[in-house]
């Protein structure tokens, strides 16, 4: 009987051991449910409310959430709303690309100059104006650069849209999670000029199938006005050789945790060496002059490295500039001025 009383209360144990061990597995599942390792939550982010799927996802309500919306319209098919295909007035946008072709995702994206937090970085100063500088002057600077164009005005209805949609995303955006999603990702430079030949492979490989053997990129047939369902990288329609993404440094960062599309930035396709040569490549091909380049950056000694139009402060030609090596010319700012000079 003794030995019987004995094995119940040894299953007994057992029973209570084993479902202890189940509670306390399921307690740190919700847990973890609840509170996510920062890696998950980094790689999840763009369900987040700071990174919403779709835009009708928890928008206010009334005028602001029209407002938002159109901004979203407008980032979506800018070409459509203030460019070619807009009505004489509102005509800003000189080419039929559309702001998300590099905000990727509507602006959503990690490493794709993501709109999430940006406007809690603004008023900021801006070496290319030399002084601090608004959102709405930032976007113009879009505009007349990336886009082709002119300026809108700062009260316009489509300027405060896409003001609004910008300032959604930037509601309670924690500072971790800003840092996150600002700007673009370095790599690491190559001590070398960029070889437009090896990037004119690298092009013909993983660009062409969507952006075509010349650049031109891939239009949506059957739409009333000029819409791309992938963009070009060259010729008229493209940016123009002002814009940011005409710099070597800058277009290697993009097009490293970008591109080809599907990639993202951690889990990149291409080597920093791969993007660096593709990236001048792309920016050999032909695009449109921004006229009076020579006014950016009344303070030459901030102008960066990789701009590839002068005037520069210093003796090193302009196709060194252009393509590189840009590290002897880094180093030269950091002696003289003492400034970091990296893109």
């Amino acid at each position: 009987m003794q030995d019987r009383l004995k094995q119940i209360s040894t299953l007994l144990k057992v029973a209570l051991l084993l479902f202890s061990g189940a509670f306390l597995l399921f307690i740190f599942t919700i847990i973890v449910s609840i509170n996510p390792p920062q890696k998950s939550i980094e790689n999840n982010l763009i369900s987040s409310v700071w990174a919403p799927n779709s835009v009708e996802m928890n928008l206010p309500e009334g005028e602001k959430g029209e407002m938002i919306k159109l901004g979203y319209d407008i980032i979506n098919n800018t070409s459509e709303f203030i460019g070619p295909g807009a009505i004489a007035e509102k005509q800003f946008s000189g080419n039929n690309l559309a702001c998300k072709n590099c905000h990727l995702e509507s602006g959503k994206k990690i490493g794709s100059g993501s709109f999430i937090g940006v406007s809690n970085r603004f008023p900021q100063f801006r070496g290319r104006e030399n002084k601090m500088g608004t959102l709405p002057e930032r976007i113009n600077g879009c505009l007349e650069r990336s886009m082709n164009g002119s300026t809108m005005p700062e009260n316009s209805h489509e300027m405060q849209s896409i003001i609004a949609y910008i300032d959604w995303l930037s509601e309670n955006v924690p500072d971790n999670v800003q840092e996150l999603y600002k700007g673009y990702k370095n790599i690491n430079i190559p001590i070398r000029k960029a070889d437009t030949i090896a990037g004119k492979k690298v092009f013909e490989v993983h660009c062409t199938p969507c952006h075509g053997f010349n650049g031109l990129g891939t239009k949506i047939a059957g739409s009333k006005t000029t819409k791309y369902l992938y963009p070009p990288l060259a010729g008229p329609d493209s940016y123009n050789d002002g814009a940011g993404m005409h710099r070597v440094i800058t277009a290697a960062e993009f097009i490293k945790y970008n591109m080809p599309l599907g990639v993202n930035y951690d889990n990149p396709l291409l080597t920093d060496e791969e993007a660096y040569d593709v990236a001048a490549y792309i920016n050999s091909l032909p695009r449109p002059e921004k006229a009076n380049k020579e006014a950016d950056f009344p303070d030459k000694k901030l102008k960066p490295v990789s701009t590839p139009y002068g005037p520069w402060t210093d003796s090193f030609p302009a196709e060194q500039h252009k393509y590189g090596p840009f590290q002897p010319i880094m180093k030269y700012y950091q002696d003289t001025y003492q400034i970091k000079k990296t893109k």
